[in-house]
């Protein structure tokens, strides 16, 4: 197995595939985690290239864990005017 992810604005992007075979691609909210019935064949991923590419991961246990450990934080100039 391989994915490769996309971390844009509040979605996260992935694409996947199995022994070389295409799995399509998944969208989920970025606090979110995939399943492998996320993945669709007819759903486009962004570009290769674009700039919000963030790995390859080689599995969704990985990918899901990176996930995770992006969480936004609140920046703390902006809990001062709270």
């Amino acid at each position: 197995m391989g994915f490769a992810l996309w971390i844009d604005g509040d979605l996260a992007w992935a694409q996947g595939t199995h022994e070389y075979k295409p799995m399509g691609s998944a969208v989920i909210a970025r606090n979110g985690v995939f399943a492998q019935r996320d993945f669709h064949s007819r759903r486009r991923s962004p570009y290769r290239y674009d700039p919000t590419f963030a790995g390859f991961f080689a599995s969704l246990g990985h990918m899901n864990g990176f996930l995770k450990s992006q969480k936004r934080r609140v920046p703390k100039r902006a809990m001062a005017i709270l």
